[in-house]
């Protein structure tokens, strides 16, 4: 995670007193969703097409402005359910083109729903099997200490974006690759002293 604001360095205390990542303390929201979802494990089809759709949507802005608008989002597109985003037509597109709940950005849109309607063909469990087959053994990854360790992009990331767009999927580049992973927790990049790292299933 790189985000607005960050100062580049360690952890900090938070509410409680308790060591977090400096980035996750900028807002509430930052803090609960630091706390309760980033890095942790994700699964299921839905649930990861979820999170590619926000981290594309997320390329060039601010993770907090997705965040703030992650309930229009599921409201717009149908909770992400991947059956239900493939059977959208025209019309909701120019719905959604015109909905100030989300980011009105007509590339990105397109892209989800052409990703509904790739994955859609897939068998179920398709999906996280692929995206996960990328994880690298955590014995190879060094923790993290700043988030200055921490990297933009990774081999595997690299390698995830470039199996993810040979199978149809677009918007998908090894940077919103490698952010997928550290949000779906296929990386724990939780730095060493975070009271997020220990917690993390």
């Amino acid at each position: 995670m790189t985000d607005d604001g960050d100062d580049g360095g360690g952890v900090a205390p938070g509410p409680d007193g308790g060591l977090r990542c400096s980035w996750g303390l900028s807002t509430e929201d930052y803090v609960a969703y630091h706390d309760e979802e980033w890095g942790r494990p994700v699964h299921g089809d839905d649930a990861l097409y979820e999170r590619l759709c926000l981290e594309a949507f997320q390329s060039g802005l601010s993770w907090l402005t997705i965040l703030r608008r992650r309930e229009g989002f599921r409201t717009a597109f149908a909770d992400f359910k991947i059956a239900s985003v493939a059977a959208f037509t025209d019309a909701d597109a120019a719905r959604l083109l015109a909905d100030p709940g989300i980011i009105r950005n007509r590339a990105k849109i397109e892209a989800t729903l052409a990703n509904a309607r790739t994955l859609v063909d897939w068998s179920p469990g398709e999906l996280e099997t692929l995206i996960w087959s990328y994880a690298p053994d955590p014995a190879t990854r060094p923790t993290p200490r700043t988030i200055s360790d921490v990297p933009a992009i990774t081999a595997e990331s690299t390698a995830l974006s470039k199996g993810l767009k040979k199978r149809g999927i677009r918007f998908v580049g090894p940077t919103t690759a490698y952010a997928l992973m550290q949000a779906c927790g296929l990386v724990n990049d939780h730095l060493v002293r975070c009271v997020a790292r220990e917690a993390r299933p």
